[in-house]
């Protein structure tokens, strides 16, 4: 008989189960309030976050910054169809919503600029071009050459794209009322055209506006003056941009202008 014993799991004595402890109805009742507390909180706290990001959005909206689409070809080269603009309104002085009233510029329009603003026959819509005639000053122009108080412009940033395109007296007419009566259009009558007109007067409080794409423009020698309470403010630079092309449904993202990106406007 081996002196062994059998191999195999030895059964030892057997323990109670571990008694566990039950919890009260009141403990219960606590930590579902603790659990609720902690919802709610993280509720209000995501409500501030989202009320303060709206809050920021939209000051900076009316106060500092906004966004601009070019829809036209009117500024090209300086702006194309399909760029996106920052436009700084603080440094204009921005309008302060539902009010008549602005905030101090930083400093005011100055010839040169390309600047933002309402359009003064359809106000709900922004126009951008560039200021080329500032109040009192004197304008005129000659077989598409701009002359500001009798001094031809040198304006790098201007193209022809189709100077020999005509147009009719009639749209015009609106420049009789500021017109320099000279000796040559007493004798003569006036007679304007897109590329010949003037001299003009610029009234007070206001501004003339011209597109750097001269033959393709809808600009003030067509409708008149800016009133500089219609004044928005001036890109700064170009965010994005992309070609458009009616037969590519992607076109935002297939056809980037990288090199555009982050351009300054001048």
């Amino acid at each position: 008989m081996s002196d062994f014993p059998a191999s195999g799991p030895v059964a030892g004595p057997s323990l109670p189960p571990a008694a566990v402890p039950r919890i009260s109805a009141n403990t219960r009742a606590e930590a579902l309030r603790r659990v609720n507390r902690t919802g709610a909180r993280w509720l209000w706290e995501w409500a501030k976050s989202f009320i303060i990001a709206v809050g920021l959005f939209v000051v900076v909206r009316a106060f500092l910054v906004q966004a601009f689409k070019i829809p036209s070809g009117s500024m090209e080269k300086t702006l194309l169809v399909g760029d996106f603009l920052i436009v700084n309104k603080l440094v204009y002085g921005a309008e302060v919503p539902f009010t008549q009233r602005r905030l101090p510029p930083l400093r005011r329009p100055s010839r040169g600029d390309v600047i933002v603003f309402q359009f003064p026959l359809e106000p709900e819509k922004d126009f951008v071009k560039r200021l080329v005639g500032m109040p009192g000053d004197t304008l005129e122009m000659h077989a598409g050459a701009l002359y500001v108080n009798g001094r031809p412009q040198s304006e790098r940033y201007v193209v022809h794209t189709d100077p020999d395109a005509t147009t009719s007296e009639d749209d015009f007419r609106w420049q009789r009322d500021y017109l320099v009566r000279t000796v040559e259009a007493a004798r003569s009558g006036y007679h304007p055209s897109r590329n010949n007109w003037g001299p003009l007067i610029v009234p007070p409080q206001s501004y003339f506006v011209l597109g750097d794409n001269r033959d393709n423009s809808l600009d003030s020698r067509y409708w008149g003056f800016v009133p500089d309470s219609l004044v928005r403010g001036r890109p700064m630079f170009v965010y994005y941009s992309y070609a458009p092309d009616s037969e590519r449904r992607f076109a935002w993202l297939t056809r980037i202008r990288w090199g555009r990106l982050g351009e300054q406007i001048r």
